[in-house]
């Protein structure tokens, strides 16, 4: 067993839910045990999922962040993988929340995916100019970015970006904008075309 935590601080309360695990680039089907203000314990089963607790082990030695939904909660976020176990043919994993949101008008299945905070550097080409930006949030079906100075758009105008951290590049298009008070942009895009079919370490997050 590998436990990297010794003591509960909070309550754990213990239930049934089900609910997606987003590890090793996959979404797993899980079960949670129990829930506390401060984390959790859930269940994968392996002859579904085709993981055992090595495979676990060894991307928790790359990264031991993972993101999760629990759709009857409407809760989503990322968490800290403290404990994995084996019980039988499933693999037991604890949780220790790092961010978490509630999404009590399920906007998450409203969007189509998941969008994951991340803040990291890029660049922009719009009306042939080039404009530095910083990610807010990433999904698979578009990007939230941040640029430093008032840019003047138009809803659908067609614009390159290049994102260095998930190397990304291609065209998408503005599907809404707004400025702040220091007159910045606040930018949505959706992807039109990507050099990247498939975006690795985020998770899509819904069911079609």
């Amino acid at each position: 067993m590998i436990n990297l935590i010794n003591s509960r601080q909070y309550f754990r309360k213990n239930i049934s839910l089900s609910g997606l695990l987003f590890i090793g680039n996959h979404e797993h089907e899980m079960q949670v045990q129990n829930l506390s203000i401060s984390g959790g314990l859930v269940a994968i089963n392996t002859v579904a999922n085709l993981v055992d607790e090595k495979d676990v082990f060894l991307l928790i030695k790359q990264s031991s962040i993972v993101d999760f939904y629990i759709e009857s909660l409407n809760l989503v976020g990322e968490a800290e993988i403290v404990r994995v176990d084996m019980e039988g043919e499933r693999i037991l994993i604890g949780l220790e929340f790092k961010e978490i949101s509630y999404d009590p008008q399920s906007l998450l299945y409203k969007r189509k995916a998941y969008r994951k905070s991340m803040a990291a550097p890029g660049q922009v080409l719009i009306a042939e100019k080039f404009y530095d930006f910083m990610t807010r949030n990433v999904s698979v079906d578009g990007i939230l970015i941040y640029i430093d100075e008032h840019v003047d758009l138009q809803v659908d105008m067609i614009v390159e970006f290049k994102f260095e951290k998930l190397h990304l590049y291609g065209e998408g298009c503005v599907v809404w904008f707004q400025y702040d008070e220091k007159e910045g942009t606040l930018l949505g895009m959706e992807y039109l075309h990507m050099e990247k079919s498939e975006i690795k370490g985020i998770p899509r997050f819904y069911r079609p």
